[in-house]
């Protein structure tokens, strides 16, 4: 199992629900951290949890939705001289509910699509060079297991864009250090996923993060934390190391 002490990891949507929660957990396995949220004060809180457990962390904030910003803070993550590790593209929006989906706006596609599939891919884009430089890297996408459901068009088709993302940039370079997988939290009960959810944020660890923690050299799958509810860490490594190929 990979150890993470000492590494940088750079996690989207940072200040809140899931990618909150994942600060936290790297916090405590030692991880240094790059804490992105919508406006700087919005992490302050997670900023000082993490520190107060005895890593690094600064924060970058940026709107998604505007790819410029997006690429100014991936100039500011440069700036701070680390190398960054670890990726979790956490972020993510839901825009919209559509029960008339035959008159859904081009907007739910834009929207979303800017958000949940090219920041993301900027992101991916801007590390995975220099990962691959150095031989080793780690990149979590977040999908969504949502099918069949025309009322979420915009979002469900903006993260299947990402997983076709993900899978072909794991293609080249499967069999390496340089790993980049998927993740599902599942349906939890944060600002995205609503109240009526049936799961709890902290069901999602330790199967958010597993697939930073593998070694076994393979991309491309999807890691969806529910598999690994109620799992030690290392028995989630163990269970997604043996039961979880590669689609190559």
């Amino acid at each position: 199992m990979l150890n993470v002490t000492g590494k940088w990891a750079l996690i989207t949507g940072a200040s809140r629900g899931i990618g909150y929660l994942t600060a936290l957990f790297m916090a405590e396995k030692g991880c240094n951290l790059i804490l992105h949220g919508r406006k700087p004060e919005n992490c302050k809180k997670v900023y000082d949890e993490v520190t107060a457990k005895g890593v690094e962390a600064k924060i970058v904030a940026c709107e998604l939705s505007d790819l410029d910003a997006v690429k100014a803070m991936l100039a500011e993550v440069d700036s701070f001289g680390v190398d960054v590790d670890i990726v979790l593209n956490n972020a993510g929006l839901q825009i919209a509910y559509r029960n008339e989906y035959f008159e859904t706006p081009v907007s739910d596609y834009t929207e979303s699509f800017k958000i949940n599939t090219i920041a993301p891919a900027i992101i991916c884009y801007h590390f995975m060079p220099k990962m691959i430089a150095k031989g080793f890297g780690r990149i979590l996408n977040t999908t969504s297991g949502i099918r069949l459901e025309p009322q979420q068009a915009g979002y469900s088709a903006s993260k299947a864009a990402l997983d076709k993302i993900t899978i072909d940039l794991g293609h080249t370079v499967q069999g390496t250090d340089v790993m980049i997988n998927l993740t599902d939290p599942g349906w939890c009960r944060t600002d995205l996923g609503g109240p009526n959810a049936p799961n709890a944020p902290e069901s999602a660890i330790p199967g958010i993060v597993v697939g930073v923690f593998v070694e076994d050299k393979k991309s491309g799958r999807c890691l969806a934390a529910p598999h690994f509810t109620g799992m030690t860490l290392e028995d989630a490594v163990k269970k997604a190391e043996t039961e979880f190929e590669s689609p190559y």
